[in-house]
């Protein structure tokens, strides 16, 4: 990993449209101290480099709305379908949740908890054949496409995976996951 040169930290805040006030309150550091580390007159303490480089990071991350980060293949299954088609369908995508989506409209949410509840009290071949509708729980939450992502992540503090919905219909959705990978990027 490379060092940013004071350059460099110049450089990123005037993209990020900061000012050396609004990057020194953020960072909890003085102005003059920016002033000087930018003009190359003082080397910063990494701990005041990893203050300024954390509150770049979330400046990044503020302009970043839910159609930058949403999956627009929304995995899903209709009401009418079999519980059985929604099995198949978690284990090749790997997911334990779909959301239950006919003509472009939410209606409901399907999971592994559902499908294993309804089989505590019938035959595996009676639940198999049942249709979604007859055991899905609520929708997903829904945003819309520009949706800010403190939003979302509070949301699915709560929930599974959130719907973005654009003009009445479904044309994404957002998971925890999604959000995990903002971390990374």
């Amino acid at each position: 990993m490379q060092v940013p040169t004071f350059e460099d930290l110049k450089r990123k805040r005037m993209e990020l449209g900061l000012t050396q006030s609004d990057l020194a309150k953020s960072a909890g550091v003085s102005q003059p101290l920016i002033a000087r580390i930018e003009s190359g007159d003082v080397d910063p303490r990494l701990s005041t480099l990893r203050k300024i480089i954390e509150v770049f990071e979330d400046v990044e991350k503020e302009g970043i709305s839910v159609r930058d980060i949403m999956n627009s293949s929304v995995i899903s299954v209709s009401p009418e379908e079999h519980i059985d088609a929604a099995v198949q369908i978690m284990e090749e995508h790997g997911i334990s949740q779909i959301p239950v989506i006919s003509k472009g409209v939410s209606f409901g949410s399907i999971s592994e908890e559902m499908i294993v509840r309804s089989l505590s009290g019938n035959k595996k071949s009676l639940v198999s054949h049942m249709q979604i509708k007859e055991i899905m729980g609520d929708s997903f939450p829904t945003v819309s496409p520009n949706a800010d992502i403190k939003l979302v992540s509070h949301i699915l503090e709560t929930n599974p995976a959130v719907i973005v919905i654009e003009n009445g219909r479904s044309i994404g959705v957002v998971t925890k996951h999604d959000l995990m990978k903002l971390l990374s990027s």
